[in-house]
C-alpha cells in the first residue's frame, strides 16, 4: 500500500520557505538529460521567485512522507503577460477575461514518478481552485509534454493557439500550446 498523501495550502511565506524542497520535486518530477539538473533548478528557482511575487499567488503541496508534488499559479495581471507572443488572434473570450481580471494562470503542476495515476494531480489543480474568483484558468504546455496534454484534455481544458513568448536568451524561442478551461465553481 502507498503512503496517504494530505493536501496542504501553503502562504507566500511558506512556499518561500519550502523552495529548495520544491526545486528538489521539480528535478525529480521533469527528469531531464543527465547533467541538465543544475540547470533546469535554477531555472525553476528563478521562475518560482517571480510567480511567488506576483497577485494572486496561491499554492497547494501534496505532503507524505515527503512532498509529493505540487501545484501554483496566480492571477493574470489585465495587461496579458503571458500572451504576448500568442500567434494569431487571441480569443475574444480568453481577451475579456484576461482584461477583467478574470484569468487565473495555472503556472506549474508536478507530480513525483512514484505518486503518480493516483488522482493527486487533480486533487492539486481542483484544491488551488477553489478560493479563487477567476472565471477561467490557463496554462501554457510544452507541445512535447505529451502526458500533461493528455491530462489537461481528460479534465475538459481545451487549446485555443500557441504562444512563442520572446526568446530571453535562447538560440530558439520555445513554442507553447494555450490551454484553459471555466473554473468550475465559476461555471
Amino acid at each position: 500500500m502507498a503512503a496517504e498523501v494530505f493536501m496542504r495550502r501553503l502562504t507566500r511565506w511558506q512556499a518561500e520557505q519550502q523552495r529548495e524542497a520544491v526545486a528538489d520535486t521539480y528535478v525529480e518530477a521533469y527528469r531531464r538529460a543527465p547533467g541538465e539538473e543544475y540547470h533546469d533548478r535554477q531555472a525553476f528557482l528563478r521562475r518560482f521567485a517571480e510567480d511567488m511575487q506576483r497577485p494572486g499567488f496561491d499554492m497547494m503541496v501534496a505532503d507524505g512522507h515527503d512532498l509529493a508534488g505540487c501545484a501554483y499559479g496566480y492571477v493574470l495581471e489585465r495587461d496579458g503577460e503571458i500572451w504576448h507572443g500568442f500567434r494569431g488572434g487571441l480569443p475574444p473570450g480568453i481577451e475579456e477575461s484576461t482584461a477583467s481580471g478574470h484569468v487565473f494562470v495555472l503556472a506549474e503542476l508536478m507530480v513525483l514518478p512514484a505518486f503518480r495515476r493516483r488522482k493527486i494531480a487533480t486533487r492539486l489543480v481542483d484544491q488551488l481552485l477553489i478560493r479563487t474568483r477567476a472565471t477561467l484558468v490557463a496554462a501554457l504546455v510544452e507541445p512535447a509534454n505529451v502526458p500533461v496534454r493528455s491530462a489537461l484534455r481528460e479534465w475538459g481544458w481545451a487549446r485555443f493557439g500557441d504562444v512563442q513568448p520572446d526568446g530571453q536568451g535562447t538560440q530558439v524561442p520555445l513554442l507553447y500550446e494555450a490551454w484553459s478551461r471555466p473554473v468550475a465553481h465559476a461555471a
